[in-house]
C-alpha cells in the first residue's frame, strides 16, 4: 500500500515562505538539502508525518504561474474560529468562513488563506472525514 509522504510547491523567496508556513500553521523546518540549482526544505509538525516541500530555484526573479491545474492544500483544525481570528492577528488575510452542507447536515467548515507565492490552503474545522 502507498503512504503519502509529501507534496511539493515551487517558490520564490524561502524566508517569507518558511515564515509564513511557521505563523499560520505552525510547521517548521525538518530538512533543508542544497543543490548547485536548487534547494528542497521540508516542513512538517507533530502533528502528522506528512511533509510539505518547498523548491527554490536559484535565479528565479519571477513568480510562478500557478495556472489552472492546481487546487489547494488542505489542514485540519481543532476550532476553526479561533483559528480564523490568529491568522487574521497575524495578518495572514484568510478568507470568510463557509460552511457546507449535504443532505441537511454539515459537511465542511472552512475558510482558505493565500502563501506569498499564491498557493491557496484550505483549513478546516475537524469533523467527519476531515480529521
Amino acid at each position: 500500500m502507498a503512504k503519502m509522504i509529501h507534496s511539493m510547491i515551487r517558490v520564490l523567496d524561502e524566508a517569507r515562505s518558511v515564515d509564513f508556513y511557521r505563523k499560520a500553521f505552525g510547521l517548521e523546518v525538518a530538512d533543508r538539502i542544497a543543490f548547485p540549482t536548487f534547494t528542497l526544505i521540508y516542513l512538517s509538525n507533530g502533528e502528522t508525518g506528512f511533509e510539505l516541500e518547498l523548491t527554490v530555484n536559484q535565479g528565479r526573479t519571477e513568480p510562478y504561474p500557478l495556472g489552472e491545474a492546481y487546487g489547494h492544500l488542505a489542514v485540519s483544525v481543532d476550532e476553526l474560529n479561533e483559528e480564523h481570528a490568529r491568522f487574521s492577528s497575524l495578518g495572514l488575510t484568510p478568507g470568510k468562513i463557509t460552511e457546507l452542507n449535504r443532505d441537511g447536515k454539515l459537511f465542511g467548515l472552512f475558510f482558505f488563506v493565500t502563501d506569498p507565492d499564491g498557493y491557496r490552503i484550505e483549513v478546516l474545522q475537524r469533523h467527519g472525514r476531515f480529521q
